[in-house]
């Protein structure tokens, strides 16, 4: 049996089906925006993409904790 997923990654299917893009392409937008900060981040997302709290959130974190570990 294999573990669930946890952590921001469980978000990963929903953000993809209720959107319509992949998640590689919500990367590459955080990664090239000028802010850096994860509020300033999720608020954007939300603003100008239209995501949900949760959904921005769950991919900056992500995003920004890929980009620190590199």
């Amino acid at each position: 049996m294999t573990e669930p997923v946890k952590g921001p990654v469980s978000y990963f299917p929903s953000i993809e089906k209720k959107y319509g893009r992949p998640i590689t392409e919500w990367k590459d937008l955080i990664r090239s925006s000028p802010l850096t900060k994860h509020m300033e981040l999720v608020s954007w997302l939300k603003t100008e993409h239209g995501l949900g709290h949760g959904h921005a959130s769950a991919l900056v974190a992500h995003t920004l904790a890929e980009d620190s570990d590199k």
